[in-house]
């Protein structure tokens, strides 16, 4: 195999960021539905498998987080609670590695991910979970953007 014309680590980087942010956006602005969920599932996966490259714990759970959360949006229950169960697992495991925020983020994962399987019971009580999750989370500005964040997502009708 030829060498690569380029630093390989910087290029996993630049397009784990650049992939991460347009999928979050996509998902901020409600871009990503059942119809147009194709492009969005292919550009998270690649945005997790850079991380996963070159990244942390903290970089692979996140990259989780907005792979189960495209699934989600998307209605792909099954595959949103696949991942959303690994980005918990990760920060569960590895607590020292994670920022509080993160374990908010990846239990809103799995309440849409139930919501989206249609799991209401386990759905309601998952996002009671991510809203004390969040609503401890210690910075003010970093707990303001998981409860805006929380509020404006796709329940799937909870």
């Amino acid at each position: 195999m030829a060498e690569a014309p380029f630093e390989v680590d910087k290029a996993h980087r630049w397009f784990g960021i650049d992939l991460n942010n347009s999928m979050m956006d996509a998902l901020d602005a409600g871009l990503v539905t059942p119809e147009t969920c194709e492009p969005y599932i292919h550009a998270v996966h690649a945005s997790c498998y850079h991380w996963m490259q070159v990244g942390t714990v903290a970089n692979h759970a996140r990259g989780e987080f907005a792979v189960a959360s495209v699934y989600a949006a998307a209605g792909l229950g099954e595959a949103a609670l696949r991942h959303a169960r690994r980005s918990l697992d990760l920060i569960e495991r590895n607590p020292d590695e994670v920022e509080d925020w993160d374990k908010a983020f990846a239990i809103d994962s799995l309440a849409r991910a139930y919501a989206a399987a249609g799991d209401t019971e386990a759905a309601r009580e998952a996002k009671g979970r991510a809203q004390a999750a969040g609503e401890a989370i210690l910075d003010e500005e970093d707990r303001d953007i998981f409860l805006n964040w929380f509020r404006s997502g796709n329940w799937h009708g909870l």
